[in-house]
């Protein structure tokens, strides 16, 4: 029995390992205070006092901003061996306890900006493999010397905006930073700057900024700065003029980008020939002094290619101003209150190649610039413009760019960009241009971008676009665009991008002339116009039926009173659509037929629009959606999701709707959901919605906000949480059936091994006698009629002897009639009612017993039958004929007979050998004789171990 049970255990411990394991890959999330997008978990801005315990531990990014969080602790990301960027900014952390980062092996970005730490210990253990950190505004006074020692990989560090005074606590704190290479110390209270503090330190640091620290004293006695190609020493204007000394021009030989903004120099000439060699960029915004002299020496660098001047308030009527900087390429001329320009100011630019005079006080186009014949770039944004000459851009063939937004230009002539053949992006956004006259019609043949939104322009005319043969972006968003006139984008062959949105624009507007040219257009939007049909009926002209590569259209409307709907084949020729934005546009109902059109679509919103029902046939030609937002839309429930074909459905968003109860069958058409949220929605707090519940806890997808999802119903439960539903009324203890299944289970088979075992005989028995009892049940009530003297029952073996000698001598001489099995029975009926009929329809009953006949199945099923027939009918019906001696020890498997033998008379065909015929007499007067009263009630079971062939 023990060895019998153990195999089984085994198999019930191997399938509850095999059942837990399933059970724990299978559950999902339903966070709290965050969700999960792109690997990324978002918990910013969710008032947490501490870091979420319940993220999955797959996440490569963690967004913790500006959250309550006080204290960092150990344990608080045990599981995040993965994660990579790590945001802990503006929160209120003053401790972070050792160890605390040890598990973030992989961690390559920690920003803990805008905190409470007042000072660094040994808190970054583990982070081997980080790259960047970021500790800004923590108020931090000291940094012990080997906090920063695990961080081996680090090349960028920002401790800006603490309060560490000396240079010396920096350089004890990177010393162990061997990979670092761009160091960012702004405003750390540094007044003092001596190369001896930082050593071999900094050798490798490439980029250093030192901005906003108002240093006196600046000196470099030692070669700290092998490798420093990137310098900022500037800040705001002060009137402190700091002492440079640099002991041998070569310490800052490398240096290509210098800022030195707001700082007096003593001794200019001597700063600039530290850089004489190397510098191509320089910054000096907010000088606010002597700038003509900074620039004449400045400027006699041979390297210089890039000039910023901010912020100084000159103006240009200086024409020897830049008489020196014949090698800048790049001038940066903003925000300095630049009224009027002289004419030859730039003279000494022969190369210029990007000239910035934004934000200044320009009234016009300067015509010093038609002199910068190599320009490439110009930017007079934001200034007082408010017309175009005709000649405002002769001579500036080469240009690429021209930004003219942010004035307040109201027309267009037609010849003011003819001489610009090789413009690619132009910018006249957020002016108050009207009308556009014809500008676009011939010129600017290369013009790959052109912005004009923010405007107030209201018809688009004819071939307004004629001319722009290489456009590719149109942005028109933002006017007053009411009519868009047949043919108006004529032309725009090559346009992929085109925005209309914010406009007046009606249905009307939108026809099939329209966009006809456009065959290139990818990406469409339509967004807050007044875009609206009567009815779905189909539109004989489909508006977008040429735009077969469109991918992109979104045409959500305003808000308003007004309903409608859409016709029926509107995306007709959309058969590369890819997203569908029709949010907030009132519509009342989608016909079914809205989507056969566009089989490719992975993206549709209809949030905001009284849609009440939806056809479920509606999502049958797109089997590709991916994302789904159908949040304020009046429908009662998701059950056209039942048979909806969305088994790829990734993204669902559907807020602030009336969906009460969320069924299983609804749940089980989203098979690939990934992300669901149904935040603003009342449930009803029953077990309708134990299926939802169960699923929520269970489930791979996301749940946004679900520990918040409410109750509505029914009253007494109103307001409570739906995941604190008591659910256990609502279903049976499935862990209880598992444990009860698997013990009867286990029980059963050690019974039926213990069965098999000890009792296999006496089951088998046991069948038997129960198939001739109930074959006895059968016949009982049924008066006999004999049809026969005897039924003679044998074994194929001894069928020789009945044919040649039982059957001459009883039916021949004596006169009895027999029933034999191969000619009295009816042939197609089962076996055993041929027996009990054959046995139940003769006088008696003739056993003739051998060895054979023992072993027999049917021989044992005529005996037990007669048997019966014995105990039921009190009649002397059986006879016996032992055609062998069989020694009474070889009948114990034979109980029965062997006790019948002992109490009933038989008769032996081997001792009648030598008298045959007193055998046949005895056979004669046995079936002569009548019923016996006080016959013995008999039962006899034989086991057919080889069981004849034919019966």
């Amino acid at each position: 029995m023990e060895d019998d049970a153990e195999p089984t255990r085994r198999a019930i411990r191997f399938i509850s390992i095999v059942f837990s394991l399933t059970i724990s890959s299978c559950i999902g999330f339903s966070l709290k205070n965050c969700r999960i997008s792109l690997d990324n978990a978002l918990c910013s801005g969710s008032k947490l006092q501490a870091v979420p315990r319940d993220i999955p531990s797959s996440v490569k990014g963690f967004d913790l901003t500006g959250n309550r969080i006080t204290k960092i602790q150990v344990g608080d990301f045990r599981n995040h061996t993965a994660l990579i960027k790590l945001n802990l900014k503006r929160n209120s952390i003053s401790q972070i306890e050792e160890g605390a980062f040890a598990d973030l092996r992989s961690l390559q970005n920690l920003n803990l900006n805008n905190n409470h730490l007042p000072q660094l210990g040994n808190v970054f253990d583990g982070l081997s493999n980080l790259t960047e950190l970021r500790i800004t505004s923590n108020n931090i006074i000291t940094v012990l010397s080997s906090s920063f020692k695990p961080l081996r990989s680090l090349t960028f560090l920002d401790l800006s905006y603490n309060n560490i005074q000396k240079l010396l606590v920096i350089h004890n704190a990177i010393q162990h930073l061997p990979n670092l290479r761009s160091l960012i110390i702004k405003k750390i209270s540094v007044r003092h700057f001596q190369s001896w503090e930082l050593t071999n330190s900094t050798v490798g640091i490439r980029c250093l900024d030192l901005s906003q620290n108002a240093i006196d004293v600046f000196n470099v006695t030692t070669d700290v700065f092998q490798n420093l190609t990137w310098l900022n020493i500037g800040g705001p204007y002060r009137k402190q003029k700091m002492t440079w000394y640099l002991r041998e021009p070569k310490l800052l030989s490398r240096v290509a980008t210098l800022d030195i903004g707001g700082i007096p120099l003593e001794n200019i000439t001597a700063f600039f020939e530290s850089f004489n060699f190397s510098l191509t960029s320089l910054k000096m915004n907010a000088m606010k002094y002597n700038l003509k002299e900074l620039l004449n020496v400045s400027c006699t660098i041979p390297t210089l290619t890039k000039l910023q001047i901010r912020n100084n308030n000159f103006n240009l009527m200086d024409s020897g101003l830049f008489q020196l900087c014949s090698s800048v390429t790049e001038l940066d001329l903003a925000e300095n209150h630049i009224r009027s320009i002289f004419n030859d100011s730039f003279r000494a630019f022969l190369f210029l190649k990007r000239l910035n005079l934004s934000q200044n006080k320009l009234s016009l186009v300067p015509s010093a610039v038609r002199n910068l014949t190599s320009l490439l770039e110009l930017d007079l944004g934001s200034n007082n413009i408010s017309s175009l000459g005709c000649h405002d851009f002769a001579k500036l063939g080469k240009l690429n760019e021209l930004s003219l937004n942010l004035n307040f230009i109201r027309t267009v002539k037609q010849c003011v960009f003819e001489d610009l053949t090789n413009l690619r992006v132009l910018k006249m956004q957020m002016n108050k241009i009207t009308r556009l006259n014809g500008a676009f019609k011939r010129y600017l043949p290369n013009l790959r971008q052109l912005v004009l939104h923010n405007n107030t322009l209201t018809t688009i005319e004819q071939g307004e676009f004629e001319g722009l043969r290489s456009l590719q972006n149109l942005s028109l968003q933002n006017n007053h665009i009411n009519k868009l006139k047949n043919g108006c984008f004529k032309g725009l062959t090559m346009l992929t991008e085109l925005l209309l949105q914010s406009n007046d624009i009606r249905g009307s507007e939108i026809t099939q002339e329209v966009f006809k040219e456009l065959n290139n257009l990818t990406r469409l939007v339509l967004l807050d116009n007044h875009i609206k049909y009567n009815s779905n009926a189909a539109l004989p002209k489909p508006p977008f039926s040429h735009l077969f590569r469109l991918e992109v259209l979104a045409m959500a409307g305003q808000s308003s009173k007004k309903m409608g709907s859409l016709p029926r084949n509107f995306l007709q020729g959309l058969t590369n659509l890819l997203v569908f934005d029709t949010r907030n546009a009132q519509i009342l109902s989608l016909h079914q037929d809205m989507f056969k059109y566009t089989p490719r679509l992975q993206k549709l919103d209809i949030s905001t629009n009284e849609l009440t029902d939806v056809s479920p046939h509606l999502f049958d030609p797109i089997p590709n959606l991916l994302s789904l937002y159908i949040s304020r839309t009046t429908l009662q429930s998701l059950d056209f999701l039942n048979t909806a074909n969305l088994t790829k459905l990734e993204f669902l968003q559907a807020r602030k709707n009336h969906y009460s109860v969320i069924t299983e069958e609804q749940l089980d058409s989203l098979s690939g959901l990934v992300y669901l949220d149904l935040q603003g929605n009342s449930f009803t707090c029953d077990c309708d919605n134990l299926g939802f519940i169960q699923w929520i806890n269970y489930t791979k997808t996301q749940v946004y906000d679900a520990y918040n999802f409410e109750c509505n119903y029914p009253l007494h439960l109103k307001g409570t949480k739906l995941l604190d539903l008591d659910i256990r009324s609502c279903s049976v203890d499935v862990e209880f059936l598992y444990f009860i299944s698997t013990t009867c289970a286990t029980f059963l088979f050690m019974l039926m091994t213990f069965t098999y075992h000890f009792l296999r005989w006496q089951l088998t028995y046991a069948y038997h006698l129960f198939l001739a009892f109930l074959h006895e049940r059968k016949h009982r009530n049924v008066p006999p009629q004999c049809h026969f003297d005897a039924f003679v029952s044998y074994n194929a073996h001894d069928e020789l002897w009945v044919l040649r000698e039982l059957l001459p001598k009883l039916e021949g001489e004596q006169g009895w009639k027999l029933c034999l099995h191969h000619r009295d029975f009816q042939p197609g009926k089962p076996i055993i009612d041929n027996i009990t009929e054959a046995i139940y329809a003769s006088r008696k009953t003739i056993c003739v017993i051998s060895r054979r006949y023992l072993e027999s199945e049917w021989c044992s099923r005529e005996i037990q039958v007669a048997s019966f027939r014995l105990f039921d009918e009190h009649k002397d019906v059986l006879i016996l004929i032992f055609l062998e001696d069989i020694p009474v020890r070889e009948l114990s498997p034979y109980y029965r007979m062997r006790k019948m033998l002992k109490k009933r008379s038989f008769l032996s065909w081997p001792r009648a050998v030598q008298c045959t015929n007193l055998f046949w007499e005895n056979l004669r007067q046995a079936l002569r004789a009548e019923e016996d009263p006080d016959g013995e009630k008999l039962q006899l079971t034989v086991q057919d171990s080889a069981p004849r062939r034919g019966r």
